[in-house]
């Protein structure tokens, strides 16, 4: 099982005053790769549920340091726990750099429920959803 791993680009105005990464923007950031994870990665799959609807039931982050603004992309990796019948953890590890050994800068964890749009309540995982989450099952790094 591995991480997945994406590439989020910083902005100009992702910097507050004191000249580092706001916390507002660090959500965005993470958000920005749970996309990639389940939107645009699973989508490759043909896997269209996450995509039409996936909620965030919680939300945790700890900074570890100040990320300064820069032009080059910040490292996210992300791994799954609490792999449930309508829901799962997201783990995030948001590095100070795009490299794994760049340390990390921020650590969260989004709780994920899966919602049918039409039906307007929640659902089960597929099988082939939670197979692609299994995948990305461990530790964050």
């Amino acid at each position: 099982m591995t991480a997945f791993v994406a590439e989020v680009p910083l902005r100009w105005t992702d910097q507050d005053a004191y000249r580092h990464v706001n916390h507002a923007r660090i959500v965005t950031l993470i958000e920005e790769a749970r996309v990639a994870l389940a939107f645009t990665a699973a989508g490759r799959e043909g896997l269209a549920g996450f995509s039409s609807g996936l909620l965030v039931a919680g939300l945790h982050v700890e900074y570890k340091r100040q990320l300064p603004w820069r032009p080059e992309p910040l490292r996210c990796a992300i791994t799954v726990r609490e792999l449930r019948a309508a829901s799962f953890v997201l783990d995030y590890a948001l590095h100070d750099g795009s490299g794994a050994d760049d340390p990390v800068a921020v650590t969260a964890w989004t709780r994920m429920a899966l919602y049918d749009l039409e039906a307007d309540r929640v659902r089960r995982l597929t099988v082939d959803e939670r197979n692609f989450l299994e995948r990305h099952r461990g530790d964050v790094s």
